[in-house]
């Protein structure tokens, strides 16, 4: 007769696990199902998000400008330092030879007297501190060791001061190469966020950036403002023919700009040299309040004053705005940033 086995039962342990998880899955594709479609930002948003990095994009550009800028001053005045120090080397060099020739008068009159022998070493200070030999020195040899001496302090002089512009330079390089990755961090985010946009979006940004330009372009030709003059009026007529050209930061012409780059481009073009970034730019000339411009004058706009252009009459300015435009009109109301003040170069 067959027995009978009485069936297993299933583990307690592993019908709990089951449990939980068949209910976490529910629970986890109800909420899935209810939860609401992530939302992908339209083409305004993007266009707010990305004038923001390109803003401040162009403000660590204008702090490169004057890293690069200030490293090329270094250079040149190191380089000048160099170059006197070889001289100074030089002529140190003569007057030891001078020297030496009076040693020499002296061994073939008789001997070197001991006090010569002491101002020929290579401590020319602690020879003139030992008061009691001078006076087994002659007028002449007393002046000719007071020169290698002074030689000596200017030569250590410059050279100490070589060193610390060369600290500096090696600082500025630092800082050139963070503010150079500011700005590719900035614009890698801004054109990572333009890739999102649809063709037709990116059309239709295009196209409202046009329509600006030209109703700028209208504004400045119905304003027919003559009130520039001189100096200014030629930078003005510079500035415009570079209408169209590409903005690029770092760039000073002829083919791209940045904001600085044109308008010391410009200006350099009528005659008048003005520094290279817009905050040196902001410290020239007269300052102007928004109703005393004239055609011609540099504006500033920001609280770090790192956006600059020329004023093109009837509230409108001429510029090269960020990276992704063009030289052109833009009123100075949608630059995105307060107007500071003009100058009057």
């Amino acid at each position: 007769m067959a027995s009978h086995r009485r069936p297993k039962q299933p583990n307690r342990t592993r019908v709990t696990v089951l449990t939980t998880a068949a209910a976490a899955a529910v629970a986890l594709s109800t909420h899935a199902a209810n939860a609401a479609p992530s939302h992908r930002p339209d083409k305004d948003e993007v266009k707010a998000k990305v004038d923001k990095l390109y803003e401040e994009a162009e403000q660590a550009t204008e702090k490169y400008n004057g890293a690069k800028e200030k490293q090329q001053r270094l250079q040149k005045e190191i380089s000048a330092i160099q170059d006197g120090v070889a001289r100074g080397q030089q002529e140190l060099n003569k007057l030891r030879d001078g020297l030496g020739s009076l040693a020499g008068a002296q061994y073939r009159s008789g001997g070197i007297d001991p006090s010569v022998q002491l101002f020929l070493s290579s401590d020319p200070d602690d020879f003139l501190d030992k008061a009691s030999t001078l006076d087994q020195l002659s007028g002449q040899q007393i002046a000719a060791l007071k020169k290698v001496q002074g030689k000596q302090r200017e030569l250590a002089q410059e050279r100490a001061e070589a060193t610390g512009k060369l600290r500096d330079l090696a600082t500025t390089r630092t800082e050139l190469g963070h503010r150079k990755q500011e700005v590719q961090d900035k614009l890698a985010e801004a054109r990572k966020l333009l890739n999102t946009l649809t063709l037709k979006e990116k059309s239709a940004l295009a196209a409202e950036q046009q329509r600006a330009s030209r109703s700028s372009a209208e504004r400045v030709r119905l304003g027919n403002d003559s009130s520039a003059s001189g100096r200014a009026a030629a930078a003005f007529s510079f500035a415009q023919s570079q209408l169209g050209k590409p903005y690029f930061r770092g760039a000073t012409g002829p083919s791209s700009y940045d904001c600085s780059g044109l308008t010391s481009w410009a200006y350099a073009q009528a005659g008048v040299h003005i520094p290279r970034t817009s905050e040196e730019q902001a410290n020239i000339g007269t300052r102007l309040t928004r109703s005393q411009l004239q055609v011609g004058d540099l504006v500033f706009f920001f609280n770090d004053l790192h956006h600059v252009g020329l004023y093109a009459g009837n509230g409108q300015i001429l510029h090269a705005p960020r990276t992704g435009t063009v030289v052109r009109y833009e009123s100075m109301d949608t630059i995105g940033g307060p107007f500071m003040f003009g100058v009057r170069v």
